[in-house]
């Protein structure tokens, strides 16, 4: 029987079909998200609303239900189950909440949750309802903490190199360290792979898109004149230089801060500015900014020095890292609102910087990691004396106006809604003053009549209330977009300072109407290694955090990038929880190698690409992914390196890898993105009810990176292929093999266009010979030529006859199974996986 790599195209896809295309299990990416979710909402909100009356500080928790652990809101009470995971239509406590039960209506005598919080709720049980209480809490119970002598907080130290029994092989230091590894587990690293293999692996690490085959014969050519060490070198060089790499490697860097071009949760308002900080991304990656830079300007560029007005728009634009995040843009409370975008960002820096989340610490010290409710309020201070610019107008859809961050008028940016006339500014400007007086007349006298003792509705109906505020709203959202004369202006999403700053009071339970002492403002004195850092008083504190963060003595900034780029590369972080550096995340397999690459990284100026180069080089990464029976038993996870893990490519790469092999391909970058585009002019877009958006995001043949990333509604190959959640900081994705994959596959315009393509680009390149054009679609679908059985098996597939009359099947019928060939080729596993 011939191996999976070699069985013929109709067997493959009848594999794929009935065989991997069933429901597999949620990988341990999925139940981390979970956990996410759980500590950044699900547990503040059971804290907030639940734990008064079910829990262990209750004096009898009511209905015997507890929902301060794990088994306790499993198990239930005296109506059953609260919660049943995967199943929030047949959860308890999401009827409760939802009071869609009249004799059941949680928090009794109070208004229902807020929607958003419901929301949170039902993904939480849809995601499985992960939840890390294992034990009951009593007065008693102290739950295990990372303490000060935890790895992660140790800075990283300069490893010795260790011994290794077999000098020859490595190629790069941490070869040393793998090979050392391996040998204390009896263990043999695998043998080198093939170079059309290695080339094939290095063009979707670095670019994300496959070799035209003629560059893998020239690799494979150079390899036989040159060795191999000096022809991976040069391509390797070659690589890194490419603008794909910034597109490939910006789109990692995309995933941990949570882009996306819409707002998300309730009121799902577009984001049009958001393309820019996009651009940013890939075009700092390009240039190899180093990394330490990279965050500075992201968390501060508005307060950074700058020689012309393009650095300076390039600064703002920097900072919409921390305005790119979601927003519940259906909260009434102005006050509660800020807090939230608070919470967001706290959480947001933390994660995908130090692989810790401090948002955890918002309604108790944190549970298991060093952080109190002290460090997440000195740390809300700095975001308080913040403000955040979202660019979304007040509307009849939007109750919450976030203006839009203006440019340099001569920064060079490109603008993509429509100027307007003076006139118009000027008739704008006096309906909005007209408005105002029409306002401060209401409320005068709605004062009055509440003096009188009148009915202070009827002086100022709310109708009119409302009325003026949609209109100002609209009014202000048109003029924020124009100068005085009626130009347009360029526009971002960003941050600035505040003009007061301040210092924020510590909330108990996270409840705004619980304030406690003023925190001064600060950093988690657990991360500092004996550095003290003061914030000036007028200052909001946010680039002396990033001065912190980026701090060669920071324990975690260097390591968390590091494990990042190596998850990319070998299929899984040296700690393979990659957002979780605490205590409930996992251990380092290679401790010293991360210490190792951490140091490395800072001594090279924090240059991603020259990590890469260093990886990439190493013969641990050119190791064969074959199986091997004995090794597996020992290490079926592969911490060890034994081999290099086969991976599924990402969405991206897949949609990006049809479109290059069909020769559709389009390497240019689009003007702006098709929301920045298509909703610019307008104030506001609220997503599904915009008839502009099309249905089929996925109408073009740029790479992928430029497909629109609209919260809750991404592409087709994106939401299919485990696309990042944009609602928080991923690392490392989701890995699913479901059915829905298998019938995109099949049935998707999208695909059944890249095959059409590919068979006439079959047909054009290969001429008229059957088999020919077998060969050239297998080297530009695999990298590889056909063995016999798949040419035998393809042949007889192609060159079958048209029915019964024995005659050869008519030029149609040929065209049409020449694409049908083509589509198999496309939906194999093997055109989707690295190997």
């Amino acid at each position: 029987m011939a191996s999976p790599r070699r069985a013929c195209w109709l067997a493959t896809v009848l594999v794929v079909l009935l065989v991997r295309a069933a429901a597999a299990q949620a990988p341990a990416e999925h139940r981390a998200a979970g956990l996410r979710l759980f500590e950044t909402k699900i547990r503040p909100l059971l804290v907030k609303h639940c734990y008064i009356c079910h829990s262990g500080s209750a004096d009898a928790a009511e209905g015997g239900l507890r929902l301060d652990y794990r088994n306790g809101i499993r198990t239930g009470g005296g109506r059953g189950p609260a919660i049943v995971p995967g199943k929030p239509d047949s959860s308890l406590l999401l009827t409760a909440v939802s009071h869609a039960d009249p004799d059941l209506r949680m928090p009794p005598e109070k208004p229902r949750l807020p929607d958003a919080a419901i929301a949170d709720l039902r993904k939480w049980i849809q995601m499985g309802a992960a939840d890390p209480r294992t034990d009951p809490p009593t007065a008693t119970t102290v739950p295990t903490k990372a303490g000060a002598d935890f790895w992660a907080y140790q800075p990283p130290l300069p490893p010795e190199i260790p011994p290794i029994a077999d000098p020859s092989w490595p190629r790069q230091t941490v070869d040393h360290f793998v090979l050392a590894m391996l040998g204390r587990h009896d263990l043999q690293p695998s043998p080198d792979t093939d170079p059309a293999t290695l080339v094939r692996r290095l063009h979707f690490d670095l670019l994300g898109l496959p070799p035209p085959p003629e560059a893998i014969q020239r690799f494979v050519d150079r390899v036989a004149r040159d060795g191999l060490d000096a022809a991976l070198a040069a391509r390797v060089d070659q690589l890194l230089a490419s603008p794909q790499f910034g597109e490939r490697w910006g789109r990692h860097w995309l995933d941990v801060a949570r882009f996306a071009e819409s707002s998300g949760q309730d009121t799902n308002i577009s984001f049009p500015y958001a393309w820019r900080f996009r651009d940013y991304v890939i075009d700092s990656l390009n240039q190899d900014l180093p990394y330490n830079r990279f965050l500075v300007e992201q968390l501060a560029g508005d307060l950074l020095p700058y020689e012309s007005p393009q650095q300076r728009a390039r600064l703002l634009i920097a900072t919409g890292f921390l305005a790119v995040g979601t927003k519940n843009l259906s909260e009434r409370n102005p006050i509660q609102f800020q807090l939230e975008i608070i919470d967001e960002q706290i959480d947001t820096v933390s994660r995908a910087i130090m692989g810790s989340s401090l948002a955890c610490a918002r309604c108790h010290d944190h549970k298991f990691d060093a952080f109190s409710m002290r460090d997440y309020y000195a740390l809300a201070g700095v975001f308080a004396s913040t403000k955040t610019y979202f660019g979304t107008a007040i509307s009849p859809g939007n109750p919450v106006g976030g203006d839009p961050l203006p440019l340099p008028l001569d920064g060079g940016q490109r603008i993509f809604h429509k100027s307007i006339s003076a006139k118009r500014v000027r008739t704008l400007r006096a309906e909005m003053e007209a408005l105002r007086a029409e306002q401060r007349a209401g409320r005068a006298a709605v004062k009055q009549a509440v003096a009188d003792g009148t009915d202070p509705s009827a002086a100022f109906p709310l109708r009119d209330a409302l009325r003026i505020f949609w209109r100002t709203g609209a009014i202000e959202g048109q003029l924020e977009k124009v100068a005085d004369d009626g130009d347009a202006l360029p526009l971002a999403i960003g941050v600035l300072d505040r003009e007061r700053v301040r210092d924020v009071h510590l909330l108990k339970r996270g409840n705004l109407r619980q304030p406690a002492e003023i925190v001064p403002r600060a950093f988690p004195p657990m991360l500092s290694s004996g550095r003290s850092v003061t914030i000036p008083p007028n200052a909001s504190g946010r680039l002396q955090l990033a001065e912190w963060l980026t701090h060669p003595g920071h324990p975690l900034t260097a390591r968390v990038m590091v494990n990042r780029i190596w998850k990319h590369l070998f299929g899984a972080g040296l700690v393979s929880s990659t957002d979780d550096f605490g205590a409930t995340g996992k251990r380092p397999s290679h401790p010293a190698l991360l210490d190792y690459c951490a140091r490395r990284f800072i001594e090279h100026n924090w240059s991603i690409k020259s990590m890469i180069r260093e990886l990439v080089l190493s013969r641990t990464y050119r190791q064969r992914s074959t199986y091997r029976a004995a090794a597996f038993t020992h290490d079926p996870d592969n911490r060890l390196l034994w081999r290099m893990s086969k991976r599924r490519l990402e969405a991206e790469a897949i949609r990006d890898a049809m479109l290059t092999v069909s020769g559709e391909l389009d390497l240019t970058r689009p003007p702006a993105s098709l929301v920045g585009r298509v909703i610019g002019d307008r104030p506001i877009s609220i997503i599904g009810l915009d008839k502009r958006i099309p249905k089929d995001l996925d109408g073009t043949v740029h790479r992928s990176v430029y497909l629109p990333v609209i919260r809750d509604r991404a592409p087709d190959v994106l939401d299919l292929f485990d696309f990042a959640d944009s609602s928080f900081v991923t690392g490392s994705r989701d890995n699913t093999n479901v059915p829905t994959q298998a019938l995109y596959l099949m049935n998707s315009s999208f695909v059944q266009q890249r095959s059409l393509a590919l068979a006439e680009r079959v047909r054009r390149e290969a001429g008229a010979a059957a088999v020919k054009r077998v060969r050239r679609a297998f080297r530009l679908c695999f990298a590889r030529a056909p063995d016999a059985d798949e040419t035998s098996r393809a042949l007889k597939f192609l060159l079958a006859d048209a029915g019964v009359s024995g005659k050869p099947q008519a030029a149609a019928g040929q065209s049409d199974r020449l694409r049908s060939f083509c589509q198999a080729l496309l939906c194999t596993a093997e055109f989707r996986n690295l190997d």
